[in-house]
């Protein structure tokens, strides 16, 4: 069962928590573990859509040793799916300078509004990296525009497994088995574009398709 978002505590000491990760022999490598659009979403602190008006590189921190850099991008937030309670308007976001960290390189001055996914560290900043689900916005399929109001926040009690052989099978009765590096060689197929992990009365949960019944609280939400 994912578990709700932390708050970092500093983006220093992100960048040197992304360092440590980083697989031996592979110095120019950012490895990510596969996550389903709806689990970035539940373990996202955050998730916007928004517009680059800039980027600028900046030190990682006020320590004249540290010599990491922060790629800092000025966006137009055009909406906020998740994280009311953290921030309101957000004016830049951070990411790492270093691809090897796995820093996001994003589009600045264009029309190409993204989906944003990441943290809020303790200070308030925003900090994506490319192990968060960051998409253009054009890229998503209509399910998952309107899941983002709120089916993949309802359903954050869903476990998505994901599955790499035929041999796959549910473990437990809240999850989902997802398939599509199984069926089509790539993470965000099919399944990943056009179904939720949806939970039931009973506990369990199973994949559901096309338009699902909303609740009575969420009928009056504009869709994006």
């Amino acid at each position: 069962m994912p578990r709700g978002p932390r708050i970092a505590p500093s983006w220093a000491l992100l960048l040197r928590l992304l360092a440590l990760l980083r697989p031996l022999g592979l110095g120019e490598a950012c490895s990510c573990a596969p996550a389903h659009p709806q689990q970035h979403v539940c373990r996202s602190a955050l998730a916007i859509r928004a517009k680059i008006s800039s980027e600028k590189v900046v030190p990682a921190s006020a320590d004249p040793a540290d010599t990491q850099k922060m790629i800092r991008y000025e966006i137009k937030q055009i909406k906020m799916f998740k994280g009311f309670e953290k921030v309101s308007d957000i004016q830049y976001i951070y990411t790492p300078f270093d691809s090897s960290l796995c820093g996001v390189r994003l589009e600045a001055n264009s029309q190409k509004q993204y989906l944003l996914t990441g943290q809020v560290l303790s200070d308030g900043k925003v900090f994506i990296h490319l192990c968060n689900y960051i998409e253009p916005w054009e890229n998503l399929s209509f399910l998952q525009r309107e899941s983002l109001n709120h089916h993949y926040h309802l359903n954050c009690g869903c476990q998505i497994t994901t599955c790499y052989t035929v041999s796959c099978t549910i473990s437990a009765p809240n999850e989902c088995l997802w398939t599509d590096w199984l069926l089509e060689r790539k993470l965000y197929g099919y399944q990943a574009q056009h179904y939720v992990c949806t939970k039931h009365a009973d506990g369990t949960c199973s994949w559901y398709q096309r338009h699902l019944p909303l609740r009575k609280e969420f009928v009056d939400i504009i869709q994006p």
